[in-house]
């Protein structure tokens, strides 16, 4: 049976933004899901919207699929000696087969959104919660893992570590990777573990990039010199040039927050500051005027 067009199953036009794909796929989906809808073909017609979106809201899959239609995903393809995004995936179920992405789809029983992106890496039933401001409104899903939240300094969350927990009376040792951020969720086999970062009072965080202050006395400024400057590593010395200006910013590739399941680091900015003397002491009012009439 030949497929429909992915555009018409989620009712989009081909100019359709990330953000229009996105809002109608969470339409139909809480549409079609056959926990919520008893027709007959309500498992096909999800299927059908979950696979449409798993294509269209892939930039690379949904160039393919505008430009080659559904031979895009065809092993049988042509495509000049072979399928470049032909491929085996492991789903099982009711409901499976080849193509670029995994797909599997179970009707009772475990998860039934499979292996699907939902488009933010979280628990695809929050979709739903979000729409109905508490617990999932489907029945026949497994019951969710407890989830608990952990509080930890910034620099636990830049540099990584290992903090100990009771839950439910029992001790567990919960391993931080380095570069973790507030929301990281950490999964076990019986529980999930939020994070909480607390804000730290010299380094922002944006990213993997961090920032901070410094406070830079206006001599130093005008006539150039040695300043210390905390990291996130430790003091690192940095020679200021005469006539800095103030709130300019020094970038030190490489020294800000590691990157979570990647190699490298983000940078390091520090925000020069004038620290303009709120009192002078005579003799220096003494030479601010004799700097003015010069």
């Amino acid at each position: 049976m030949s497929k429909r067009d992915f555009y018409e199953v989620l009712g989009l036009s081909k100019s359709a933004s990330l953000v229009e794909i996105k809002a109608a796929y969470r339409k139909m989906a809480l549409q079609y899901h056959p926990d919520r809808n008893k027709s007959p073909d309500a498992e096909a017609k999800f299927k059908e919207v979950n696979e449409a979106y798993q294509v269209l809201s892939n930039a690379e899959k949904k160039q393919a699929y505008d430009q080659y239609g559904h031979s895009a995903f065809d092993q049988n393809a042509g495509f000049g000696g072979g399928n470049p995004f032909a491929g085996g995936f492991g789903g099982q179920g009711p409901f499976s087969g080849q193509g670029p992405f995994t797909y599997t789809y179970q009707s009772t029983g475990g998860n039934p959104f499979g292996g699907f992106d939902f488009g933010g890496g979280g628990d695809p039933f929050e979709i739903f919660e979000s729409f109905f401001g508490g617990g999932s409104p489907f029945g026949g899903r497994q019951q969710r893992k407890p989830r608990y939240s952990l509080t930890i300094s910034f620099m636990e969350a830049a540099k990584g570590a290992e903090k100990t927990v009771a839950i439910e009376g029992k001790s567990h040792t919960i391993k931080i990777p380095a570069g973790a951020d507030d929301g990281t969720r950490i999964r076990f086999q019986d529980f999930d573990i939020t994070l909480s970062v607390q804000a730290d009072r010299r380094f922002k965080r944006d990213g993997y990039d961090v920032y901070i202050d410094f406070q830079l006395p206006l001599t130093t400024a005008v006539l150039g010199g040695e300043i210390d400057v905390e990291t996130l590593d430790g003091n690192l010395t940095l020679k200021i040039r005469p006539g800095t200006q103030p709130n300019t910013l020094i970038r030190l590739r490489e020294q800000g927050i590691q990157q979570l399941h990647h190699r490298g680091r983000g940078d390091l900015y520090v925000r020069l500051l004038i620290a303009i003397p709120e009192k002078l002491s005579k003799k220096q009012r003494e030479l601010m005027e004799q700097y003015a009439r010069a």
